[in-house]
């Protein structure tokens, strides 16, 4: 797309740092980082979510997730990584490509509010039967 940002970077138009690139997958270093090594990967080619990405690249991104994540463990020292991908607007989606971060965490920082909540038990009768609508759902 012309307008996107993360195509841009693809294309070369804007600048980025990288750390993986093969002819799918784009890794480099988030410019607003959450916590220091705080890492992107996207495809190459546009999609603008988890609805729209192709099967292959999706595929592509998770294998690349699994070394980049290795390579930031072992460079910081990080004692766990956070891996975040958001859908639409809803969830605070800002750029409209496909996007998969990498947060690399250790014990003594702060908890994520994405990965700190409460644990509430839910009602099982309403599970089940979201289960079952979920289900039927599915192609």
């Amino acid at each position: 797309m012309d307008n996107c940002i993360f195509c841009k970077i693809v294309r070369g138009e804007l600048p980025c740092t990288k750390v993986w690139e093969d002819d799918r997958v784009l890794a480099f270093m988030d410019i607003n980082p959450i916590s220091p090594g705080h890492s992107l990967l996207i495809p190459k080619a546009h999609a603008e979510n988890l609805f729209e990405i192709s099967t292959e690249d999706l595929i592509a991104i998770a294998r690349v997730s699994r070394t980049v994540a290795g390579a930031i463990q072992q460079a910081l020292g990080a004692d766990g990584i956070a891996c975040l991908q958001l859908n639409g607007r809803a969830v605070n989606q800002v750029v409209m490509h496909y996007h998969f971060h990498l947060i690399p965490r250790c014990q003594t920082d702060p908890p994520l509010t994405m990965t700190a909540w409460d644990l509430v038990p839910g009602d099982l009768n309403q599970i089940r039967m979201l289960a079952e609508k979920i289900k039927a759902n599915m192609g």
